[in-house]
């Protein structure tokens, strides 16, 4: 791990501004300010997201950077000086990545690769995402007009994922960027679920650098709708929609349980925050002692509130994100959207009252289809992965967000002892406690 905590400190930390800013300065411009916004780490290697402000030959702008340290560089990425990557009237132009290099010192990664989200090396499909002019082209084939249309990113993993929303005088649309391996497959898993039935995005194509252009879904995410209010979505509708899931997706690489990668999320609570190393892996222990998986039937793989669309009524009209679909454990599916909305609950207290109400009844209704002791240790087990989110985003506070995600799994961990004599706390107590502890 001690590889791992220097990648991370070299991308987040004082240093990284310096190789950020000779990453820009090689490439004919200055960084003004920056500030991380995604943090990953699997292995040795780190990996970030930055939103910088960069003074170039055009003016000054906002970019957004990709960096990664610890590990073998993507192809494409090398030390500064000697990447192709270049920054021209403002814009990325030129085929290849910026490029920077770490700091000389004992320990320290021999080498840091940096580039703008456009030149991401394993995502060749985000510069024809990001270019107005070529998505405009996609817009006139998918029958929307050959109109200007506008671009903007909405969600970068570095070198995982990407998801452009466009803009045109007659519709919408998302292309979602994934490496150029995984787009064909992503069409078809679109395609295989919409004709079952399941109100998935339509695909309307892919290409060969991995860009796959999905419809936009109607209604609003059940995330959002819930800051307005309590909802009337019906938690059994929920089920029904897993329930249609097809089972030509038992074919696809089976999903790991959230249970079997407890101790995982368990080692990274005490990587980002040592002193929850003993707690966070005492627990995880405690969870998987107890936990038993179920039987293998198609799952979404990562179903909660930002997944699913709904309109006024609370009625289901979307489901998105189904690249993780496939086979699984149900437990998992129901497990992922109530931990979720607990931990919504904390982050969004003003909301608290409505986020909670539709837990419990989503609770409820799912104790009666499954096991609710191993519901509950789910459960844990989800908000346990949970618990390192504030650190990956890089929110204010987030080693004592941290801790209190913690302190929910212990929560949802001695409900399942509590369970089966109906003395489990309501989510509502739950969270009142936890803002007195």
């Amino acid at each position: 791990m001690a590889e791992q905590s220097e990648a991370l400190e070299l991308l987040t930390g004082a240093t990284a501004g310096e190789i950020l800013g000779a990453a820009i300065e090689a490439a004919g411009g200055e960084l003004i300010e920056w500030r991380s916004t995604e943090v990953s780490h699997h292995g040795e290697t780190a990996t970030v997201a930055y939103r910088a402000k960069v003074s170039g030959p055009g003016g000054v702008f906002d970019e957004v950077l990709g960096a990664t340290a610890g590990g073998l560089l993507p192809d494409g990425v090398t030390v500064v000086g000697a990447g192709p990557g270049a920054l021209a009237g403002g814009r990325p132009a030129g085929p290849g990545a910026l490029a920077g290099g770490g700091p000389a010192g004992p320990g320290a990664p021999a080498e840091v690769g940096v580039w703008s989200a456009a030149n991401d090396p394993r995502l060749p499909g985000l510069r024809v995402a990001l270019d107005p002019v070529a998505v405009s082209s996609l817009f006139a084939r998918c029958g929307l007009g050959d109109h200007p249309v506008s671009v903007k990113l909405r969600a970068y993993r570095p070198l995982r994922r990407a998801v452009v929303e466009a803009v045109g005088p007659l519709g919408r649309l998302f292309l979602k960027v994934v490496p150029t391996d995984q787009g064909q497959a992503l069409h078809d898993r679109h395609r295989l679920l919409t004709g079952a039935g399941v109100p998935a995005p339509r695909s309307l194509g892919w290409t060969v650098d991995g860009l796959v252009v999905l419809e936009a879904l109607g209604g609003r995410a059940l995330r959002s709708a819930l800051r307005s209010g309590p909802v009337g979505t019906d938690p059994a509708e929920l089920t029904r929609m897993l329930d249609r899931l097809p089972t030509a997706l038992l074919e696809a690489p089976r999903r790991t349980s959230w249970l079997e990668r407890t101790s995982y999320y368990a080692r990274s609570v005490g990587h980002v925050v040592p002193e929850l190393a003993s707690w966070s892996t005492g627990l995880s222990a405690a969870i998987v002692a107890e936990g038993i998986i179920g039987p293998t039937v198609p799952v979404h793989g990562d179903f909660y509130e930002a997944q699913v669309h709904v309109d006024r009524s609370g009625a289901i009209v979307g489901l998105l994100d189904v690249d993780t679909a496939g086979p699984g454990d149900r437990l998992d599916d129901l497990a992922c959207l109530v931990g979720h909305l607990s931990v919504l609950a904390q982050v969004l207290p003003p909301h608290a009252n409505a986020i909670d109400g539709l837990a419990e009844h989503c609770l409820s209704t799912f104790d009666r289809q499954v096991d609710p002791r191993q519901l509950r240790l789910r459960i844990a087990s989800v908000v346990l992965s949970l618990a390192t989110g504030p650190h990956r985003v890089q929110d204010a506070g987030w080693q004592q967000a941290t801790r209190e995600r913690v302190a929910l799994a212990e929560r949802w961990y001695d409900a399942a002892h509590r369970v089966h004599r109906s003395t489990a706390l309501p989510l509502r107590e739950r969270n009142h406690h936890e803002s007195n502890a």
